[in-house]
C-alpha cells in the first residue's frame, strides 16, 4: 500500500509543479488523471519492492545533477569531435551491469544513451552485461573506469 501512496505523491507533486495553473477545473483533472494512472499501475502490477517510488528518496535528485553535467561535458566532447573529425573513432563494447536490480541495469543502460556519444544497444540482464556503441575513444574510457557503474550502485542502495 505505501508504494501507490508514495507514487500518487510524487504525481501530484510532479503535476503541481509541471502545469503551473491552479484552478479547481484543473485540479479535479489532475486528480482523476492520477488516481487513473496508480489504478493502472495497481491492474498492471507494475509497482512493488523493485519499483518502490518512495526507495531512491534524496538519491534520485543528486544522481540527476550529476548525470546533468556528464550530459553537458559529453555534449562538449561531441562539438569538439564534430569540429575535429578525426577524433571520431567509433566502436562497440560490452562492459558489466552490477546493479542488483532489473531497474538498476535499466537506469544504468538509459543513463549512458542519455550521454551524447554513447547509445546502449543491449541488455543481457541474466548476464549483467551492457553492449554499448560510443562514437569517442574517451567515452569508452569513461566508461571501463565504472564511474556511472558506482553512481547508479549508489543510487539504488543497498540489496
Amino acid at each position: 500500500m505505501r508504494y501507490f501512496i508514495w507514487l500518487t505523491f510524487l504525481l501530484a507533486l510532479l503535476w503541481l509543479g509541471l502545469s503551473g495553473v491552479y484552478k479547481p477545473l484543473l485540479f479535479i483533472l489532475g486528480g482523476a488523471s492520477i488516481a487513473l494512472v496508480v489504478w493502472l499501475t495497481e491492474r498492471m502490477e507494475v509497482l512493488g519492492a523493485e519499483h518502490d517510488p518512495g526507495a531512491l528518496s534524496w538519491r534520485l535528485p543528486v544522481y540527476w545533477l550529476w548525470l546533468i553535467g556528464q550530459v553537458v561535458l559529453a555534449n562538449i566532447a561531441v562539438a569538439a569531435a564534430v569540429i575535429n573529425p578525426r577524433r571520431i573513432r567509433p566502436r562497440m563494447i560490452e562492459i558489466d551491469a552490477p546493479q542488483h536490480s532489473r531497474v538498476g541495469q535499466v537506469t544504468y543502460g538509459n543513463s549512458i544513451t542519455l550521454t551524447p556519444g554513447t547509445v546502449t544497444t543491449r541488455l543481457d540482464g541474466s548476464q549483467g552485461r551492457l553492449q554499448i556503441h560510443a562514437l569517442l575513444p574517451e567515452a569508452i574510457s569513461d566508461l571501463e573506469a565504472g564511474e556511472m557503474e558506482r553512481r547508479v550502485c549508489w543510487l539504488e542502495g543497498p540489496p
